[in-house]
């Protein structure tokens, strides 16, 4: 035991008895015991040990066929009262949902290890962490809750002796049955129980579950914000930094964006841009009424796809020690892994994602899985941020929404006040693309990027947010929009992006320093060209002309569809977000 604090000891006892183990097993953090767990996990089979000498401390793991993603369908918000969870939650009354996952939980860990997980969201010591505590019994969810969050006894030291403050979180594999899965939170009770996966997404308890969803319900009650957002960090040749948070919808570059590598013009000139989170953001406000943010995780746990050298040089760097990959292709030329998109090489003595022989030069078939992973520690990453761990976080001067639109959203615009950013970022959406659904186009709106996350009524959270900007003392970030994929007469993208896409962060800080003027529109503040730097692009100042420009049919149409989706928060919607679209729909007819 790690704790004499008598509400964990007490809960913990409770899981014990209902999950009946054959051996409790506390971790501690220590090498010593996680080298232990390596062994064990290795000669089991759970895990393969990979080339030590080209991939130091990295292992590979493969879950089952029918458990490789997230699974909204079978993710609960559970709350006495139903409109509490809102419209955009799978809701269960907690009685209901408590008896049923009893049922299952019953002695499911008979003849199996119960590892007991401690653990902090957040740096060790600061105000803005949480405690949370994962009983799992499964080694692989102990090894990348190492590398996830800060692991161990330590954690405790953000849990006072007495205090009831700490996130419940109950996980077995059980049978990795698919019609008994459940990803279940409740967040009145500061509890989240997950069964019938092992796949990271539903089993590491501390990342969606508890920082997103159990966490936004937390920072509603307690005045602060958990947000689906990267924070990085742009040091001006003085080195002076500029801290800016964004949101984004999947598949629209957010992890690029967080480890973004400077063009060469900026690069020249002395500029950098540092990694703070590239998932997460924990949100307060400072004395001095500034907004400050945290990234509660310690690591990555990212897409492989489509990662390289060339899209996320910074992310493949990170992945090239102390990482687990998950159902990538296993190259057996050289006990390393690949996946598509790493490189044009594909292994031909290779085993693929599901374990069965694999030649990537003729196989149709893909050697690493779509939603194939990797956890990596954030301190392999180049351009992690020497802030990473500050205690009180960092001070943001701007707020991005952005999604993947064709024709609509310019590439930059600029809210016209923090109540107006919220309603930009409570209608922001993407067009889906055909790999997605095999339907082009479809507009899918995803408010904040936190409708599959937020943790309760998202009527409410908009409330929370439009609050929260009251409360800055009028020093709550510039909020903006960003669009990198508008669309040629072809259907190609116009905007370089990837490491060009500083040259519009260039713009929102000196928007929010002040130093440059703006066109005022219908939907926002647009730059004027002069003011964006095209220097050493292939881009000339007609066709950012284009990219800048604002249909007003299209707007007229999107107003409409803004007005259909809000009838989804009928009762909750504040009186503030209609009256941003009434401001709008005016600003479109004059």
């Amino acid at each position: 035991m790690l704790t004499t604090n008598k509400n964990v000891l007490k809960w913990v006892q409770e899981m014990v008895d209902l999950c009946k183990p054959e051996k409790v097993v506390w971790i501690d953090g220590s090498e010593e015991q996680l080298n232990e767990l390596r062994k064990k996990a290795v000669d089991s089979k759970e895990l393969i040990e990979l080339n030590q000498q080209k991939l130091k401390g990295c292992y590979l793991h493969r879950t089952k066929q029918n458990d490789v993603a997230r699974v909204e369908d079978k993710t609960f918000i559970c709350t006495k009262n139903k409109k509490d969870a809102g419209p955009t939650n799978n809701w269960c009354d907690p009685e209901e949902m408590y008896e049923k996952l009893r049922k299952l939980f019953d002695g499911v860990m008979k003849n199996r290890t119960m590892y007991i997980i401690p653990y902090s969201m957040g740096p060790i010591g600061s105000h803005m962490s949480k405690v949370g505590i994962e009983i799992t019994d499964s080694i692989y969810v102990v090894l990348n809750m190492n590398i996830m969050t800060r692991m161990g006894k330590d954690a405790f030291l953000n849990l006072k002796e007495d205090s009831n403050d700490f996130v419940r979180g109950l996980h077995s594999k059980a049978d990795i049955d698919p019609d008994n899965r459940y990803i279940v939170h409740f967040p009145e009770d500061n509890t989240i129980w997950s069964i019938n996966s092992a796949y990271g997404g539903n089993v590491l308890l501390g990342k969606k579950c508890f920082a997103l969803r159990i966490a936004s319900y937390q920072g509603k009650n307690e005045g602060w914000m958990a947000e689906h957002m990267l924070i990085l960090g742009i040091e001006d040749p003085q080195g002076d930094v500029k801290y800016i948070a964004a949101a984004f919808p999947s598949a629209c570059g957010k992890t690029n964006l967080a480890m973004l590598i400077p063009p060469e013009i900026y690069k020249k000139e002395g500029y950098k841009v540092w990694t703070v989170g590239d998932d997460i953001a924990w949100i307060k406000i400072g004395e001095d009424g500034r907004f400050y943010a945290i990234n509660p995780e310690n690591g990555f746990f990212g897409v492989a796809p489509g990662t390289n050298e060339k899209s996320n040089f910074n992310a493949l760097e990170s992945t090239k020690k102390d990482t687990i990959f998950t159902n990538v292709a296993h190259d057996l030329k050289d006990n390393t892994v690949w996946w598509e998109g790493l490189n044009e090489n594909p292994p031909e003595n290779a085993v693929d994602w599901k374990g069965n022989p694999w030649n990537g030069k003729e196989s149709s078939e893909k050697g690493a899985h779509p939603n194939s992973r990797f956890t990596a520690p954030a301190r392999n990453c180049p351009s992690i941020s020497k802030e990473f761990n500050n205690k009180n976080g960092v001070p943001l001067s701007a707020i991005i929404f952005g999604g993947r639109r064709a024709k609509t959203t310019p590439l930059v615009y600029e809210s016209f006040s923090w109540q107006h950013g919220v309603f930009i970022g409570a209608t922001m959406a993407s067009e889906t693309t055909a790999a997605a659904t095999g339907k082009v186009g479809v507009i899918r709106r995803d408010p904040m990027a936190m409708l599959p996350f937020c943790g309760y009524n998202m009527g409410d959270y908009f409330k929370h947010w439009i609050e929260m900007g009251e409360k800055s003392k009028e020093k709550a970030p510039k909020i903006f929009n960003v669009n990198w994929f508008r669309t040629d007469e072809n259907g190609k993208f116009i905007w370089p992006g990837y490491g060009d896409n500083m040259r519009v962060l260039m713009w929102i800080l000196k928007r929010c320093n002040g130093e440059v003027d703006a066109e005022k529109t219908s939907i926002g503040f647009v730059p004027k060209t002069k003011d964006l730097n095209l220097n050493g692009l292939n881009l000339n100042e007609e066709t950012l002309k284009e990219i800048l420009s604002i249909d007003k049919s299209l707007w007229e149409k999107e107003a409409e569809e803004i007005e259909e989706f809000f009838k989804k928060f009928e009762g909750t919607l504040p009186e503030e977000l209609k009256q941003e679209l009434n401001n709008l729909k005016e600003r479109l007819k004059s």
